[in-house]
């Protein structure tokens, strides 16, 4: 899928003239640098090797299951919406007997790879199997073939396999969703916090901050947050190790990046080696030859003219209908304050627009540089 190169186990690059040598020190599995607008695979190593994904899947759900549920709905949590959480598994800190918003959910998703929150979602979706099953219909849906769902929430499971190739496909259909942005994008957030009573019996109820656990987002020890991030997952397990997608923008250009499972047992290992990548993906825009191409869905309507539906967006307000509103973290996001949507120009996107998909030539990505901190 993709291209005949992307099929090839090792390195796969066309470096033309002038173009930047690859990172000599990479150590992971499986990558690929892709343009995100035009689809064009820059460089990739092992791109379609089936690998445990981690929480990188929660990509695929969030782009499954966000148009399903308003951000304003709300939920009481029952016990068996907990249910099957895997051991050691990463929380958000979701209580039964508790009501949430489905905007809740979602930052408790994106921000602290809650797995108590991919379960009460996927309780609002019917249950963990229908979940499972809509997942794996829309991995399919978007030609991601390397893809087998056995967990929402990408907890190791026996037959749990993604690849780079289809984690960047993954990535590159979710960000054409405002919500999507908005969440992946979010530094940090208020939280429900657990309903208690005084000593007069009077109940209250106050939040507490959760932070993104993306390092190039937020920055680390040792690691600065990378210039021009707009998201996307991180994941880690025993299996997997540690996976990560990442999207950035740099003077007009998009470029997505996954790493999977670098071999170096360092701090931060695979986000350095996503940032060199991006660096040399930059550096190597105009400078390539594609070795394979991050294809359409199968639904995809590449008979439109590019530029029709210029403003158009998926699953902008969680209802299925396109948006048109630039993108801003807000108040209600919870954010520290991510500056005014910037307009990004150039490439052909398709976008999922009330089920019908659609050239684009614009994707507004938040402008990050610009937050308060």
């Amino acid at each position: 899928m993709g291209g005949a190169q992307l099929g090839r186990p090792g390195t796969q690059a066309n470096l033309g003239t002038g173009a930047p040598v690859l990172p000599k020190d990479l150590s992971a599995r499986s990558w690929v640098v892709a343009d995100a607008e035009s689809g064009d695979v820059l460089a990739a190593h092992n791109a379609h090797w089936r690998l445990p994904p981690a929480s990188t899947l929660k990509m695929l759900f969030a782009d499954t299951l966000l148009p399903k549920f308003p951000k304003t709905q709300k939920h009481k949590v029952v016990p068996t919406d907990l249910a099957g959480i895997g051991s050691g598994s990463s929380m958000v800190g979701v209580k039964e007997d508790e009501t949430y918003t489905v905007h809740d959910l979602w930052l408790g998703v994106f921000l602290r790879s809650g797995n108590d929150a991919v379960h009460v979602l996927s309780a609002m979706n019917g249950g963990v199997d229908p979940t499972v099953k809509d997942m794996n219909a829309h991995a399919e849906e978007l030609q991601a073939l390397d893809t087998n769902v056995v967990s929402p929430d990408g907890y190791d499971e026996k037959g749990q396999v993604s690849s780079a190739y289809d984690l960047t496909l993954i990535a590159r259909s979710g960000l054409q969703k405002k919500d999507f942005r908005e969440y992946c994008s979010t530094v940090r957030a208020q939280f429900p916090g657990e309903t208690k009573k005084n000593k007069k019996g009077k109940t209250t109820r106050k939040s507490f901050e959760i932070q993104n656990t993306n390092r190039l987002l937020t920055g680390d020890y040792g690691l600065d947050s990378y210039k021009g991030i707009a998201g996307v997952k991180n994941g880690n397990t025993t299996n997997a190790g540690s996976t990560f997608t990442g999207v950035a923008e740099r003077d007009g250009k998009v470029l997505l990046v996954t790493v999977m499972n670098p071999e170096k047992d360092e701090h931060d290992q695979v986000y350095k080696e996503t940032a060199k990548l991006l660096d040399w993906g930059f550096q190597a825009a105009g400078k390539v030859d594609p070795v394979g191409e991050l294809v359409p869905p199968k639904s995809a309507d590449t008979s439109a003219q590019p530029g029709a539906n210029a403003s158009g967006e998926a699953g902008g307000s969680g209802d299925g209908k396109p948006s048109t509103k630039p993108v801003a973290s807000s108040a209600e996001a919870g954010s520290s304050g991510i500056g005014i949507a910037l307009a990004i120009t150039g490439g052909v996107l398709v976008l999922l627009a009330a089920g019908v998909f659609v050239i684009n030539r614009r994707w507004p990505l938040p402008d990050l540089m610009r937050r308060r901190r």
